[in-house]
Parts: C-alpha cells; structure tokens; sequence
C-alpha cells in the first residue's frame, strides 16, 4: 500500500482492513465536513468513523469493554452509512491490533513518557498513527482528523500536541520505524518479535515455548505464529448435526470447510442474514472449536454411549454441537455452567436440539455424583490468548500473573471431569490458548496423581488435520494454530478413564 509520500509502508503488524467479519473499503479521501457548532457555540468536528473508534477504543482502555461487542452497536446507534462503518472498524481493530508497535513509536516521537500522556490523547495518537502507518489514507488527512478529535476531546492545546507528535510519526514508513523502535533482531530475536508484531514480550516468550522454539535462535515459526495473530480471522459457519446440512450453507454463500463436516467458510455477508443461522441450526464457530467438539464424540470408550456432560458449557457453541451429535445417536447432553448468565446461553444454544438440558452449576463442586457420564468436555476458563485474531484487546489485558491465576481453577476442573467420567469413559480438555502453563503443565500435574487414566492420541482421532503434534517426543496432544491452521489456537486433550 502506498503512503503519500511516495514510500511503500510493509511489515509490521499484518493489519487488515475491513471489518472482521465481512471486509470493506478503506477511505482515502480526508474528513467529512464539520457538524453544527455544539452547545455554546464550540464547533464538533470530529469525523464521524473516527469518533465511533475513539470511543470503543477508550471503552475498551478504560472500561475493559470488548470490541467485538461494543463496536456492533456503537456502528448501529451511530448510524453510519456502509463506507463509515467499514472505516471505523477498520481502525478500531488495526489500532488494538498495532498498538503495541505504535507505542514503541510514539515513545520516541513524544516528548512525554506515554503514560504521563492522558489516555483519551494516547488512544487518539494510537488511532492517528495507525493511520498513517498501515492505512491508504493520506498522510495530511490523517493527522488532520486526529487533531480535529483531539481538539473536540480535549481543547486546542491538546491538539497542537497531537499534531506535532503524529507529523514526527509521518516522517518514516512503518518498515522504517520498525528499524528504529525494535531492538536489533541478531541480538535479541524475541523482542524485536514482539514490537515488529505488537505482542507483549511474555506473550511471544509463551508462543515459542508452545513451539518447542529457542527464542534466542531463529524462531521462524513463532515469527508466523505471532503475524498471524494480526489478521482478520474468516467467519466460520457450523450446521447442527440433524437439523442442518453444509451444503444448505454452501448454497448460502458460504464455502466447504476444509476439515469440519459441519463446517463452511462464510467470505462476505452478514451471517444472521442466512436462514439456517437466523432459525438457530447453524452458528458461527471456529472450526478448531468444532473439531475439539468433534474429537470428544469421536474418542473411543468401551461400554454405554448415553450421557455427556459440557461441564463448562457458555456461550454454548462446543454444546450446541455436542447436543446436536448426542441426538443422533440416542444420546443426552447436559450442559452446565456456574455462572447463570452463561448458562442461559447455553440452553438457548441447545434447546434446539431437543437432546439436552443446561443448569447452572460448578463444575468444580459438581451437583452430580461420580462416574456419572459416558463422554466429558472439560472447555476450562483460560486465558483466551489463542483468539487474538478476533479479540485483540486480550494481549494487552492478560499478564502472565493472569495465567498463573487461573491454574488453581484448570486443575480442579480437570480433576473433576475425570471423577465425572465413568470407568470407561472418555474426557476432553480444552483450552483456547496454546500457553504451556495452561495445557500441558496442567495434565502433567493432575495425570501424576492418578493410575486411573491414560492419555488417547488426539492427533490420531483428529487423523485429517495436518500439524496437530506438539514438538514434545511422542505427543498426544493436539495444538491448532492460526498460521498452520488459520483457526484459534485451541489445544485438545483427551482422556479415557481406566475401568
């Protein structure tokens, strides 16, 4: 893409443009016309797509809100025609995307330490220089749009600041900053990774490990992981085994998934547009989450194949799927929850089946008695990192103090479903991250106090899907990955109960 000063700005983090979910145009022109002066005369001049960005991104700062949650209704109580839409949540996304290497920049082009900068003007420097650095759109209507939110936000003086630190950023295409901003890549590999595709450092410390990579090397794979986590994910269609086929969403616009038999690939549109999604017999979902939900049903067990159990069932898509192949074969789902609003997205995701039943309740104290189930899905609480294609915010939310936290929790769960199971039976663990401290440091700890269980080899059931090994001798685990996969980094176990 060509910046406006005749330079080619690549590398970087891989933005997208478009929304995630359905594409769009970016705008190159400059901003739209200023709206009536406000309340005292004070003219609010703010272009419009801009401002919706602005504010999911300090919502998201300061409130801890999610973007893809926030950024839908803000666009619809806007009103913003296509075109504004499209821009905004470009911006929105490549800005929380790129905001670790657009910080390393700013630092050196502010005269203030970034966190003496108030954040509703550090958010606008974030949105302006992702503008100029990963954009189409023109250098002067960059900085000028950001001055002019500035200057709605914060007064004139604010955005005198603002427009001398965005016209330093203008000054170098982003392939330039990375240069100056990272440290030197032959001496330390790992942080230059980190600020070339804005990841904390403990995250891409993390990425390599799950790897089996030397950071201090040439991790060449951790450098596709960590790229890949800065691209739009595509929408991901599930029809609901006996209610909906494939081919229904295939003649819907979608495409065959690769490896799902449920699943199909949705390019354009709105997905609630499609009939068999808006009468809740097929959803998006990831296709690694699919195959997690399929990989638990297909495990062998000896013995009775009547009762599943989704111990930690919410939002409720892995059960909407489990409910779905439960039914075909004459077999019951219980989806639970502990918390009661999760468990009510459960039951609206599997009532539909006419195969299950959801309650709220924890997992960890279970309201069942022991040996219970023929099949367990253990879809523990986790970290998320392995979505941060479609929840950027989340690497700038989450620590390794976060991962260390939940550890207590993943065990007991663990520990739980394998009471759950009876004798014969089969349990999945799962979680959306690849992170050792949350996969496989959790299984070694629960599996060393227990002779009742051995580990299946998930990678076997799951035999279409390429590269699912961990780099460990003789794994048995199952590890997705975007850049190998293009789905989340979701990490499958699965466990059969002696008997």
């Amino acid at each position: 893409m060509a910046a406006a000063n005749g330079q080619r700005r690549t590398g970087g983090p891989r933005q997208a443009g478009g929304s995630p979910q359905t594409g769009g145009p970016r705008r190159t022109g400059g901003p739209r016309p200023a709206r009536p002066p406000g309340p005292g005369g004070r003219g609010r001049r703010a272009d419009p797509a801009r401002r919706a960005a602005y504010d999911v991104l300090i919502a998201v700062e300061q409130r801890d809100a999610y973007a893809n949650l926030l950024l839908p209704s803000v666009l619809a109580q806007r009103g913003l025609d296509a075109r504004d839409a499209a821009l905004a949540t470009e911006l929105t996304y490549g800005t929380l995307r790129g905001r670790g290497t657009y910080d390393a920049i700013l630092s050196l082009c502010s005269d203030r330490s970034l966190d003496r900068i108030d954040p509703p003007l550090r958010e606008v420097l974030r949105l302006g220089t992702h503008q100029l650095l990963a954009t189409r759109i023109r250098s002067h209507a960059a900085v000028a749009t950001s001055v002019d939110l500035a200057r709605d936000l914060a007064g004139q003086r604010s955005a005198g600041f603002v427009n001398a630190v965005l016209r330093r950023v203008s000054t170098r295409d982003l392939e330039t900053w990375i240069g100056v901003a990272a440290p030197p890549r032959d001496a330390d590999p790992l942080g230059y990774l980190a600020v070339r595709y804005s990841h904390p450092r403990w995250l891409a410390a993390a990425i390599a490990a799950a790897l089996g990579e030397d950071p201090g090397g040439e991790p060449t794979e951790t450098e596709a992981a960590l790229a890949a986590d800065g691209t739009r994910p595509r929408v991901t269609l599930c029809a609901v085994p006996g209610l909906a086929d494939p081919a229904e969403l295939i003649a819907a616009g979608g495409a065959p998934a690769r490896w799902s038999p449920f699943g199909a690939y949705l390019d354009s549109g709105d997905p609630g547009g499609i009939t068999a999604v808006s009468e809740r017999r097929a959803a998006v979902q990831d296709e690694a989450s699919q195959l997690a939900a399929i990989a638990v049903a297909r495990a062998g067990l000896t013995g009775p194949d009547r009762w599943w159990l989704d111990m930690c069932a919410g939002p409720g898509g892995k059960a909407r799927l489990l409910a779905g192949l439960a039914a075909e074969r004459g077999a019951h789902l219980l989806a639970a929850d502990a918390r009661p609003h999760r468990a009510r997205l459960a039951r609206d995701a599997v009532q539909v089946t006419g195969a299950a039943a959801a309650v709220a309740a924890d997992g960890g104290q279970p309201a069942w008695a022991p040996g219970t189930f023929d099949r367990v899905l253990a879809d523990v609480p986790c970290t998320g990192i392995g979505a941060l294609r479609r929840r950027p915010e989340a690497r700038w939310r989450k620590s390794a103090e976060n991962v260390q936290a939940l550890a207590g929790l993943q065990r007991r769960l663990l520990r739980s479903a394998l009471d759950a199971a009876r004798p014969g039976g089969v349990v999945g663990y799962v979680t959306c991250s690849p992170h050792l401290a949350e996969t496989r440091d959790v299984l070694a700890d629960v599996l060393r106090d227990r002779d009742d269980v051995e580990v299946l080899d998930a990678p076997a059931v799951l035999s279409e899907v390429p590269g699912l090994r961990g780099p460990e001798p003789g794994s048995r685990y199952a590890q997705f990955w975007p850049h190998r996969h293009g789905t989340d980094a979701i990490f499958l176990a699965l466990l059969r109960r002696r008997g």
